[in-house]
């Protein structure tokens, strides 16, 4: 077991340095071409800070772990929603814009609840409730529909700032982000060494996790939940705490409901696409909790004109704190 445990802990520091680079290097990219913080966090932040939840994935179903992805997927959203956002915002209060409020939000909720009814098989006299390969395909047809209206503020973004470089509009704090983007090169080094830190950690991970899992009796679905979830979602807590200190508050945000899309679409997606992903027999109660806390914090958005402060980061953790321990004790009871 102290070998598992080490490959857990081994695979994790590779997870968050791999996600690290990842993000800084494709995020000194994006911030070359222009491209406004919000939109950064919403595409390049929210989908590099994933890619450790798709790595892990599609390594546990290539090593027949079926109830992992599951665990880890709903539990990386819940804890993007209730420790990384609530984290956060106990930093400094969290700016939703606008489009946001109109697009992206709703947009996660549709995720969340399109996700949900996927998984409920039985309910339809399917048999057992899983993610088959017509599942994976519809969420990455919806993916495809939320990067589609992503790319169109990509393109608008290009245009002001072509008509700021005229001399037309005035100087956007889009330049300050410039300004610290690394070189060309070293953006595509970073990116390179972090695709492999991802790939070798999520197979760590994955096998490591498993034989915790054997030997303490855990379940799949419960490990990817916990263990799996709050490490393979370090790097969003990173990349937030990071924006907010540096008072890019409207990063934080993208960075939370894009990797909740991202994980919902393209990570479940892709992973169902690739091998079944089984639900777990209690698995009905993360769908609700995920329900739940992304109707909390789409609410706590539209209040407090648009804000979300302190004190709801502290509603938010505490739901999410009380839920994790309800539900380990559900599994050891």
């Amino acid at each position: 077991m102290l070998g598992d445990i080490l490959s857990t802990i081994g695979g994790l520091i590779l997870l968050v340095a791999g996600g690290e680079a990842m993000v800084r290097g494709v995020s000194s990219l994006a911030a070359r071409l222009g491209i406004s913080t919000l939109v950064i966090g919403l595409t390049v932040v929210a989908f590099g800070t994933s890619a450790p939840e798709l790595a892990v994935n599609v390594a546990a179903v290539q090593r027949g772990a079926h109830g992992l992805p599951f665990g880890n997927i709903f539990g990386s959203n819940l804890a993007n929603l209730g420790l990384i956002a609530a984290v956060a915002a106990l930093i400094r209060p969290l700016d939703v814009q606008s489009v946001v409020m109109r697009r992206e939000l709703p947009m996660m909720l549709l995720a969340t609840v399109v996700a949900s009814v996927l998984a409920l098989d039985s309910l339809f006299g399917d048999g057992l409730d899983r993610y088959a390969g017509s599942d994976g395909i519809v969420l990455l047809l919806l993916f495809t529909v939320f990067l589609y209206y992503t790319g169109l503020d990509m393109l608008a973004e290009r245009a002001r700032r072509t008509r700021t470089l005229r001399g037309q509009d005035p100087i956007p704090e889009q330049e300050a982000v410039d300004s610290e983007a690394d070189s060309l090169p070293k953006s595509v080094a970073l990116m390179l060494a972090g695709f492999g830190g991802l790939v070798l950690g999520g197979s760590l991970t994955v096998g490591g996790a498993e034989g915790i899992a054997r030997s303490m009796g855990v379940s799949d679905a419960i490990i990817g939940l916990t263990l799996v979830a709050l490490g393979t979602s370090l790097p969003e807590l990173v990349a937030s705490v990071i924006a907010c200190l540096r008072g890019h508050t409207d990063l934080a945000v993208g960075n939370v409901v894009g990797s909740n899309i991202f994980n919902l679409l393209a990570v479940l997606g892709i992973t169902s696409t690739t091998g079944m992903v089984s639900v777990p027999t209690d698995g009905i109660m993360d769908l609700i909790a995920v329900s739940a806390l992304s109707l909390v914090f789409w609410v706590l958005s539209i209040t407090d004109r648009g804000r979300v402060i302190r004190t709801e980061g502290v509603l938010l953790l505490v739901l999410y704190v009380g839920y994790i321990v309800l539900r380990v004790a559900y599994q050891a009871a």
